[in-house]
């Protein structure tokens, strides 16, 4: 077959490459099959791009008179055929448009090897006149367009937000379903220019349509949850496969008027090359929405690299992710680690989800593998995984706070980074600071259950209970206090409401991996009212609720608190014999201090030292240890020993984080520890005044202390304190306020005795 040659042998359009003399097809340097006689017609229309090639030309080209052949259908099978590899579509033409009737038209530039373009320009003239004058056209047009480049408006901001709907899947395997939509969700979420609607955001928007959450969020259905939430574009994808090749193809619109913003293909030659192509496909489509090469060069982490190469992972880790809590989404990241065995972020939202459920052991653990791995993720999850480290690992809180920052400073608007500052921030005692920032992650997640949970509770931490109770109630008339039931009872607490606490209890019953929780809680109110009989049989059942869960280390945690309880009152044998029973060699930091701190109110001195020096060798980087726990155990050490002085001055290194929250989580009994002991120092040094300031102070901080057993106790040791300033009538008020709490206590307490006899010197 005869093929008019009239140009040089290598022509580009697109990103495809045509080699006319060898004839070969390639898409970014990979060979693309393509049959003879589609290739044929792809060689003459590249001869005259921009030009109208009639069927007849087509045939006269192609087939030769003498072929005996079904001319218009082998034409229209070729057309098909070609349009089929370049991923071309008749309908929505980017390379091939079809003329009815008279023929085809190559619509894509074409350039030559060395540069030069091909196109409607390039037609032969008809004079040199008209030639010249084309010129000065192009030249016109070019720096027309160039100044159109630069100038150019992006199609969104920074303050813009995008809705993230589903991907239409025709292949027929299951596996892409959801996968994709969250691979896309990592590649974007690497941008600092670009921001998703939350996961939690758009299950809110779809009950207000009155529909499951669960729905899926088609073109139509994305669009009208972004107008809901008054968002700028929809951006959703689709892959379909075509012969063996994989087709991939995104795109957004703008929200109000449904108008097409900006969309990108990508090709995958197979399966195992789908993530790449959907990456390659997400980076370009962060060029088209605006954003600016220094960020996209920066910040442009293969999706590969950022999560895994294995699609089964990365579905498993998608299922995770949509679990709905922290019990559920275990197992599915389990399953994403075991099939790749190298997915960072599936190792750190493995570590949170322990660490969340009070498994700290496993959290740490999760989380060292993470930061293991962090060099093949993306700049975003590095700086997450970072911060996780030294939070929940290693405990630099220092160093968590430089990584939470930093984040902030480049994805300001990711929640991640102001929540983690805001727990850093509780855990230091600065409380101000914290509630800025939780409320600045309420902002950017205004539907999310558990960040109504970070602000109403740190009101709480601030005294400022009337404020926690309205963002409680704001929840409620939301639809979003599923995770309010602790904080709730708290607030309950605060206020003296008994029946509030008694229907979050009941409310919590049967539920696995709640109940716990709010049992724990009943179980130190009743303590703090000195019903040790009942507080006992509480976090018995706490407890047990906790290991049918799968929580042991949670379990542990209540039990140290029990044994606790018990050497406060006076049960020195009893809270003894507790802690030997449940400790645990897999226990993490906190319960290892809960049974520490135990055994030391035990007047255990040998094993308070053990723990002591568990602490000093096992946790030099943690900031809590050094500057909370472990003070406070050597302190409690030395009044065993009847060293006074050595208590007091083994707590001032603790006193820039006292009114800190050492532990994770919602359950707070290890709050003001070094307050307590240090004034119980004070006591036994005779020195009443500086005793009285230490026990007050945990009066004037009610939302920290709550209903831990020294906030009871507190009123006792304060009058303690006044009767060694002599002052009678203020140590009789301070012990009539413990004897009030204490009216219904059980009759044979040992501190309580103590108290009543106490208290019948000063009458």
């Amino acid at each position: 077959m005869a093929l008019e040659v009239r140009s040089r042998s290598i022509l580009r359009f697109g990103v495809f490459e045509v080699d006319v003399r060898s004839g070969e097809l390639r898409k970014q340097g990979l060979r693309i099959k393509l049959q003879e006689q589609p290739f044929h017609v792809l060689a003459v229309l590249l001869q005259r791009p921009g030009e109208v090639v009639t069927r007849e030309e087509l045939r006269n080209q192609n087939w030769p008179a003498d072929t005996f052949v079904d001319f218009d259908n082998s034409l229209n099978t070729a057309i098909n055929k070609l349009r089929e590899a370049l991923g071309d579509s008749a309908d929505n033409p980017r390379f091939i448009e079809t003329l009815p009737r008279r023929g085809y038209r190559l619509i894509a530039p074409v350039t030559e090897a060395d540069g030069a373009t091909r196109g409607t320009a390039a037609a032969r003239p008809r004079s040199r006149k008209i030639v010249a004058t084309m010129a000065v056209v192009v030249v016109a047009a070019g720096i027309a367009g160039g100044l159109l480049w630069h100038s150019r408006k992006p199609l969104l901001t920074e303050k813009d937000t995008i809705v993230l709907g589903d991907f239409a899947n025709s292949t027929g395997d299951a596996v892409f379903d959801g996968t994709l939509r969250e691979g896309l969700s990592v590649e974007l979420g690497q941008s600092p220019f670009l921001s998703l609607v939350s996961e939690e955001g758009i299950r809110q928007t779809l009950r207000m349509m009155e529909r499951p959450v669960n729905t899926r969020l088609t073109p139509e259905i994305a669009r009208e949850v972004c107008q809901r939430t008054s968002n700028a574009a929809a951006l959703d994808g689709s892959i379909a496969l075509i012969g063996t090749r994989y087709v991939l193809i995104l795109k957004a619109v703008n929200c109000a008027n449904g108008e097409l913003l900006a969309s990108t293909e990508a090709q995958a030659n197979d399966k195992s090359h789908v993530l790449d192509a959907l990456g390659k496909a997400a980076s370009e489509m962060r060029r088209k929405l605006g954003e600016s090469l220094s960020t996209l060069q920066k910040y442009n982490a293969p999706l590969e690299q950022a999560t895994t190469p294995s699609l089964e992972a990365l579905q498993a880790y998608t299922l995770g992710g949509k679990s709905g809590d922290f019990p559920t989404a275990i197992p599915f990241f389990q399953k994403a680690i075991q099939l790749d065995p190298n997915f960072a972020i599936a190792y750190d939202q493995l570590g949170g989800a322990y660490g969340s459920i009070g498994e700290r052991a496993l959290g740490v653990e999760n989380t060292r593998k993470a930061f293991e791995l962090r060099g093949r993720v993306s700049e975003m999850e590095k700086l997450n995984i970072e911060a996780d480290y030294y939070f929940g690992v290693t405990g630099n809180l220092m160093e968590a706070q430089r990584s939470y920052v930093l984040g902030k400073q480049i994805y300001p608007r990711e929640p991640a980074f102001c929540g983690g500052l805001g727990v850093i921030y509780m855990s230091l005692g600065q409380y101000e600071s914290a509630l800025k920032e939780h409320r600045e992650v309420l902002r950017l997640l205004p539907h999310d259950s558990v960040v109504f949970r970070f602000v109403a509770y740190t009101y709480l931490l601030l005294d400022r209970v009337e404020d926690a109770a309205a963002t409680t109630r704001e929840a409620r008339e939301k639809g979003l206090d599923s995770a309010l039931g602790p904080t709730a009872y708290l607030i309950a607490f605060y206020q003296n409401d008994a029946s509030e606490m008694a229907r979050q209890v009941a409310a919590a019953a049967g539920k696995t991996g709640e109940e716990d929780l709010l049992l724990a809680l009943e179980a130190d109110t009743a303590a703090y009212f000195g019903h040790l009989g009942r507080a006992r049989e509480l976090s018995r059942q706490a407890s047990n609720s906790a290991k049918r869960a799968g929580e042991k280390e949670t379990s542990a945690a209540y039990e140290a608190m029990a044994g606790l309880r018990e050497g406060l009152f006076g049960n020195t044998a009893k809270g003894l014999e507790q802690t030997r029973m449940a400790m645990t060699p897999s226990s993490g930091r906190d319960v290892y201090y809960g049974f520490g701190l135990a055994s030391a109110y035990a007047k255990n001195a040998k094993a308070t030292q053990r723990f002591v020096e568990g602490f000093d060798k096992g946790f030099v980087e943690d900031t809590d240890v050094q500057f909370n726990y472990l003070p406070t155990l050597r302190a409690r050490l030395a009044l065993i020993h009847s060293n006074p002085q050595q208590a007091i001055d083994s707590l001032e290194i603790a006193a820039p984080y006292e009114l800190g929250l050492p532990a994770g989580g919602f359950y707070n009994w290890p709050n003001m520890y070094p307050v307590y002991v240090r004034g119980e120092g004070f006591l036994a040094a005779h020195r009443g005044r500086e005793a009285a300031a230490e026990f007050q102070k945990i009066l004037d901080h009610r939302g920290i202390v709550l209903n831990e057993p020294i906030g009871a106790l507190a009123h006792l040791q304060l009058g303690r304190a006044y009767v060694l300033q002599g002052d009678t009538a203020k140590a009789r008020a301070a012990y009539q306020d413990f004897l009030t709490l204490w009216k219904d206590a059980d009759p044979d307490i040992p501190i309580l005795l103590q108290a009543k006899a106490e208290y019948a010197k000063l009458q």
